[in-house]
């Protein structure tokens, strides 16, 4: 359990540090490009990051995998939750940019914000899955900044945005939770729609 949560406080810390990356950047193309050593680094340490397993749970369902996956999301919320409250007080420049950010996503209908999640959840698989499959990082160099550029939403991510943020309400509770559930749904549409070709090829 406790190297787990760990290994999901890790992964916290990395997409928290893409996360103040991307906040600091002027260009949002840059920022975005920029993220992706949080993606990078968390796949070829192998730590334990929600959204890059979440995909998996199609395949892999017995108790232990759903308690992992749980584990990693605590520590997920752990590290990036810690680090946004560290970084807003060691980089005041950055809380604005938090703020806008969070007002911005904020304002989105639900509907919008889950649908967001959706597709994040999708890409995110495919950086995961190409890399693990195909032991390249193109698709982590392309995923990532696809899914910044096109306003998706990543649960881990907005977890450090509203913690440097410093927006605490129910609005904004419903608002992560929302995403977690639309990125847990995307990242299941691919494996699940490929398992379905693999059983009815095996009907065949």
């Amino acid at each position: 359990m406790v190297k787990g949560i760990a290994s999901g406080v890790s992964a916290g810390i990395m997409i928290s540090i893409g996360g103040a990356v991307f906040l600091t950047c002027d260009n949002r193309y840059a920022g975005a490009l920029l993220f992706t050593v949080a993606l990078l680094s968390i796949c070829y340490k192998g730590y334990a990051l929600f959204t890059g397993k979440v995909g998996y749970i199609v395949e892999k369902h017995k108790k232990a995998d759903v308690s992992e996956l749980l584990l990693a999301l605590l520590g997920n919320a752990i590290g990036t939750i810690l680090c946004g409250y560290l970084i807003r007080f060691a980089m005041p420049a950055i809380v604005q940019a938090a703020q806008t950010l969070c007002d911005g996503k904020l304002t989105q209908p639900i509907f919008s914000t889950f649908v967001r999640g959706i597709f994040c959840g999708v890409l995110m698989y495919i950086a995961v899955s190409v890399f693990r499959e195909r032991g390249t990082v193109t698709g982590i160099l392309f995923c990532i900044p696809v899914f910044i550029l096109a306003g998706f939403e990543h649960s881990i991510a907005d977890m450090f945005y509203f913690a440097a943020s410093g927006i605490v309400s129910a609005q904004a509770a419903l608002f992560i939770w929302l995403v977690i559930a639309g990125n847990s749904v995307g990242a299941c549409i691919l494996p699940a729609l490929g398992l379905l070709g693999t059983v009815k090829d095996g009907e065949k």
